[in-house]
């Protein structure tokens, strides 16, 4: 896929997660193979009055290739102000987020709210995308409770955007449920722009499956939790020296630039066990990596596991 000068490579994006998707996250799922990384959600609002709060999550690596920076927001001025900020400056692609269904982004009119009101998502989209000269995406779901996304992709399209990405789930359903494929394939064949489907690739099974419905790129979330080696497993690349010991300290490794020790060792632990889910005489070791007051001790139960 390309957009404009950019190229996508083997079209592989890594989903942009609150609250999950840090600078060394993102590192090492660039270094396995997705050749797209996202920024966490970036509240159009909040840069415009309390930048600082935003900037730790614009820190973005030399080992990403294309990083999208995702903005959220309900009102179309704070939309349109923050493509100027200068802590995105340094993104290539800006993604406009209308598929988050935390209730908290929900309750305020943000995120999947947004499929409710199309007229009001069109003209954030438009205003963004005439006041952009970079290319503008936007992420959403089939709709809050029923599925819209046809006609959502459509609006997305004649508003300008470069090329959109379909989770295939409802608001409703949050993240349970199955996505809908056959979705995702009817958007495809309704508009002409680029889409990205997003939704229970976890293996190569159900990555083939995805490519099925036609679509021009791949987005992975959750199935790249504790897994940033999944982008290499789906480009059949040969991970048989991978050492996941190594892969989880040069995570804590680039953290630790920039994040304090408190910080880190509470944030750390969901990756963690993530990391370790599954592994082989693990489950003794889960409680301690859960309750670890330090990453020292971390690593130490860490090389206990591996």
């Amino acid at each position: 896929m390309k957009i404009g000068e950019l190229d996508f490579g083997n079209n592989l994006f890594l989903a942009p997660m609150a609250g999950v998707s840090d600078i060394g996250f993102r590192e090492q799922c660039a270094i396995f193979g997705a050749d797209v990384t996202c920024s966490e959600m970036l509240s159009a609002r909040a840069m415009m009055h309390n930048p600082k709060k935003t900037e730790l999550m614009t820190i973005t690596s030399p080992n990403e290739n294309i990083v999208l920076g995702q903005i959220f927001g309900h009102e179309v001025e704070p939309m349109v102000k923050a493509l100027t900020n200068p802590l995105l400056v340094k993104y290539p692609v800006i993604d406009i987020n209308m598929g988050c269904p935390a209730p908290k982004i929900v309750r305020n009119g943000e995120g999947s709210a947004l499929m409710k009101n199309i007229p009001l998502a069109s003209k954030i989209i438009s205003s963004c995308v005439k006041n952009s000269d970079r290319p503008i995406s936007v992420k959403f779901r089939l709709g809050y409770n029923q599925d819209i996304s046809c006609e959502f992709g459509r609006m997305c399209e004649e508003a300008g955007a470069s090329f959109v990405t379909l989770h295939a789930r409802t608001t409703e359903q949050g993240y349970g449920g199955r996505a809908d494929y056959e979705a995702i394939a009817k958007l495809k064949s309704t508009i002409n722009i680029p889409v990205i489907g997003n939704g229970d690739v976890v293996d190569y099974s159900s990555f083939q499956n995805m490519l099925a419905t036609g679509v021009d790129g791949v987005m992975i979330g959750r199935g790249a939790q504790g897994r940033p080696w999944i982008f290499s497993e789906l480009l059949k690349r040969d991970l048989s020296t991978l050492d996941k010991f190594k892969v989880i300290t040069s995570h804590i490794s680039t953290l630790r630039k920039y994040y304090t020790e408190d910080w880190l060792v509470l944030y750390m632990r969901k990756h963690l066990l993530w990391y370790t889910s599954g592994e082989k005489n693990s489950s003794e070791y889960r409680l301690k990596l859960a309750t670890s007051p330090s990453i020292e001790q971390s690593l130490e139960i860490l090389k206990s596991i591996f």
